[in-house]
């Protein structure tokens, strides 16, 4: 069996979301400075690299991570590879006929290669057309990852995909690193932090 981490590594330079506060890794305690222990702390905004996003992100009544079930985030999905319709850096929508590939796991991952540097914040990405988190929900998903920072425009303030999808009661996983992933059938394990 083969592993894939689909993770962005949380690093220095890590691009933030613009204004957002920069990952930073720091010794707190040394072996080699008399601490029993190395001991390390982390500084980061929630929203850096690949991160999940509670309905509470956008909406004040809406769930905070720690009540979305784990299994939401664990077992059958699949990879749907749009990388051939977007390039890097480009907009443009994720359209139904897109995501009609056959069976549609619990937990679909959208692969569209807009955003293959960690390094450099995208200005602009692709997002759902209007109407895909209702059929998404027709379908049984529970769950979207996108390998973009957002389900929304870079500059979006209505957020309307991230409140179309809590409508739809669908989990959100943004900043997926899809680049080694085929399209096809997958287990995910993308447990959040509680």
């Amino acid at each position: 069996m083969k592993f894939l981490d689909i993770t962005r590594s949380l690093a220095a330079d890590l691009a933030p979301w613009p204004g957002d506060t920069q990952f930073d890794y720091s010794l707190v305690g040394r072996i080699a400075e008399g601490s029993s222990v190395n001991l390390g702390r982390i500084t980061t905004s929630v929203h850096s690299g690949t991160h999940a996003d509670a309905f509470f992100h956008f909406d004040d009544r809406g769930l905070t991570i720690d009540r979305f079930a784990a299994e939401r985030y664990l077992g059958p999905a699949a990879v749907v590879d749009l990388s051939g319709k977007f390039s890097p850096g480009s907009a443009g929508e994720i359209t139904i006929s897109d995501l009609e590939t056959g069976v549609i796991p619990p937990r679909l991952l959208i692969k569209t290669g807009a955003w293959p540097d960690s390094k450099k914040f995208p200005a602009a990405i692709p997002v759902l057309a209007p109407g895909v988190a209702k059929w998404m929900q027709n379908r049984g998903v529970k769950l979207l990852g996108l390998d973009v920072p957002s389900v929304d425009a870079i500059d979006s303030k209505d957020l309307r995909n991230h409140h179309a999808l809590a409508a739809a009661d669908i989990a959100i996983v943004e900043g997926l690193d899809l680049g080694e992933a085929e399209a096809g059938a997958y287990l995910l394990a993308a447990l959040p932090l509680k």
